[in-house]
């Protein structure tokens, strides 16, 4: 979950908003026991190719067919924020156009996935990996030396509050709280975790469930230090430009430049260094993409053979393409559509279906350009559906009575409402009626030798205003209405996936009811989850009278086998009395008896092991 976002994005966060959004560390360590021990033990059971055929199974497949679409939307949105991130930081760094930055890194990631077979994606794993850890240390170190240690990093930031851990207000508009980060925050990364077909692929490559979970402690543990040193970098990149703003000056003119030009002032002079940096924010985005390698394998060997998937197939953007591509082929030209397709003819179609998907992924990078921060966009992104796909799974996992009908119309009924405010936020954002207000920063240490042009354009902007705020002053307010921003628009991006989870699931639960609820006996075991299980099981035979649960084997007579049967007293059907000391009131011996013979259950409660 690493990419050119994160390591643009999160330094960023610190410098212009402060700490607060690090608190999003302490929802990995809630993250990961629910996961353990409520989601992954079902997928381990199942051992399923592809995420979404627990869907199917749980309900039907018109709610794999949903969620499958909301991945497609999902994934066309976040890979243009993915390709947009680095494309920004070749920018900066090489001079280019921000626009041909964005067609190089497409151009590149499709050369690329047509090189080398699964040796040469292993070995390129292990090397990318290796240089996006050593180049955040590089710049982590290299930082921490100019700006003059740690505690003049730490106090110039707490100087101007930036050190933020425990805003506890609990209003669901403030952007980041600590409500909002760590509560708000356990539903996206439990989305991520437990909902996402790249990481149940991971957790299914393994083959014990204990080594399952060690792996996932350990990327919890990676992804605390890898958000600590980026946040720390932004510290430093504060330190560094705590005098003189560069946005104010306009040396730059998007904060996801900020670093870029870090790298650039303070370590452009070290020989490749500022490569070594662009190859790290590379090697990020290109390890996310490989999770759609992955994927792509496994729904290839799911389906069909796909001969242009042979050719796309790694760490790249060409990667998610396809892997949109075969979950489109298979999802909806095949299942919603049942569309026959000749088998000589599906490389060609999803080869088309890539290309799709590329340009429509290219076409929206110009539009995320205008969305603002790339960290807020690309976790509303996810946060949209990410959240309607966890309360779909729970529905499935948590509550037996859960139907079909509640599924889709919860799941649908959520995602509408999740997308209109995502949606309607991020064009507000566009428009300028909504701005993220950054926390104090100056311009007074900046000198004239930095950038005589930007700062000179800035005093004049600064002092032209200071003398149109005494003009208005001295005059009648003119009467200018700013339009009043809808007020679901306003809610902190964070709850996003909350939100999802919440309709989901209780409006799944209502219609499921008023629908006929699922019967828990109908229902193969593995499809829910252990812990629900046994909680469900040591309720009271009242409550479960009224759940409709089943009624566990040792409250209840069993039905007796054959071998039993044999074994009991001639006199069973006159007397009432097995051998096995069973006595039966003599008005319900009939009904004892007929059911007996028949091998059925011996009351009118059926019996099922739940």
């Amino acid at each position: 979950f690493i990419t050119a976002i994160e390591l643009l994005g999160n330094p960023v966060e610190m410098y212009n908003h402060g700490t607060q959004f690090w608190m999003t560390c302490v929802a990995f360590f809630l993250v990961a026991p629910i996961t353990s021990y409520l989601y992954l033990p079902v997928y381990h059971d199942l051992q399923l190719t592809s995420a979404y055929e627990y869907l199917e199974m749980r309900f039907n497949s018109a709610t794999r067919t949903l969620t499958s679409a909301m991945y497609v939307i999902q994934m066309v949105l976040y890979t243009s924020v993915a390709v947009y991130a680095p494309a920004l930081a070749l920018s900066h760094v090489t001079g280019l156009n921000t626009y041909i930055s964005v067609t190089c890194v497409y151009v590149v990631c499709i050369f690329y996935a047509s090189q080398g077979g699964m040796k040469a994606v292993m070995i390129t794993d292990t090397f990318q990996a290796g240089v996006l850890i050593g180049s955040l240390l590089l710049i982590l170190g290299l930082g921490d030396y100019a700006a003059g240690g740690a505690s003049i990093v730490w106090s110039r930031s707490a100087s101007t509050d930036r050190l933020e851990f425990f805003n506890m207000d609990p209003d669901p508009t403030v952007r980041h709280s600590f409500w909002s980060v760590v509560v708000g925050g356990t539903f996206y990364w439990t989305a991520m975790f437990c909902a996402n077909q790249a990481s149940i692929q991971k957790y299914l490559s393994v083959e014990t469930i204990g080594q399952a979970r060690t792996s996932l402690w350990v990327s919890c543990f990676g992804l605390v230090l890898i958000f600590t040193i980026n946040f720390y970098t932004g510290m430093i990149m504060y330190s560094e430009y705590h005098s003189c703003d560069p946005l104010k000056i306009e040396v730059i003119t998007d904060s996801d430049q900020l670093l870029p030009l870090f790298v650039m002032n303070s370590m452009g002079h070290l020989k490749g260094v500022p490569g070594f940096f662009v190859a790290g924010i590379f090697s990020a985005s290109l390890g996310y993409l490989h999770h759609f390698r992955q994927q792509t394998a496994q729904l290839q060997a799911d389906t069909m053979e796909y001969g242009v998937i042979k050719l796309f197939i790694s760490r790249t953007v060409a990667a998610a393409m396809n892997s949109l591509a075969a979950v489109t082929m298979k999802d909806f030209l095949h299942g919603a559509f049942k569309i026959d397709i000749p088998e000589h003819k599906e490389a060609i179609t999803v080869k088309c279906l890539s290309v799709a998907f590329g340009v429509l992924s290219f076409a929206l990078v110009f539009v995320v350009e205008h969305l603002g921060s790339v960290l807020q966009v690309a976790l509303s992104f996810n946060g949209m559906v990410g959240g309607v796909t966890l309360g779909l799974f729970s529905l499935g996992m948590f509550f037996p009575w859960a139907n079909s009908k509640g599924a889709l119309v919860g799941g649908v009924t959520a995602a509408a409402l999740v997308m209109w405010i995502g949606l309607g936020t991020q064009v507000a954002v566009a428009r300028g009626l909504m701005e993220l207000i950054p926390k104090n920063s100056t311009v007074e240490g900046c000198s004239c030798n930095n950038n005589s042009t930007a700062l000179g354009k800035f005093n004049l902007v600064k002092e032209a205003a200071k003398t149109f705020r005494i003009v208005l002053d001295e005059t009648e307010e003119p009467d200018l209405e700013e339009p009043e921003v809808f007020g679901l628009y306003k809610i902190s991006y964070l709850w996003y996936s909350a939100i999802g989870f919440m309709v989901t699931v209780i409006l799944g639960i209502i219609v499921s009811f008023l629908t006929k609820p699922q019967d828990p006996c109908s229902l193969d075991p593995r499809l829910q989850s252990p812990p629900i299980r046994r909680l469900l099981r040591a309720l009271p035979n009242s409550w479960k009278e009224k759940l409709r649960l089943p009624i566990e084997d040792k409250d209840v007579p069993k039905p007796l086998s054959s071998d039993i049967r044999r074994k009991t007293s001639n006199s069973i059907y006159g007397t009432g009395i097995t051998n096995l000391g069973m006595r039966l009131e003599d008005e319900k011996l009939p009904e004892f008896n007929s059911n007996l013979q028949k091998g059925g259950p011996t009351n009118q409660q059926a019996t099922c092991r739940f």
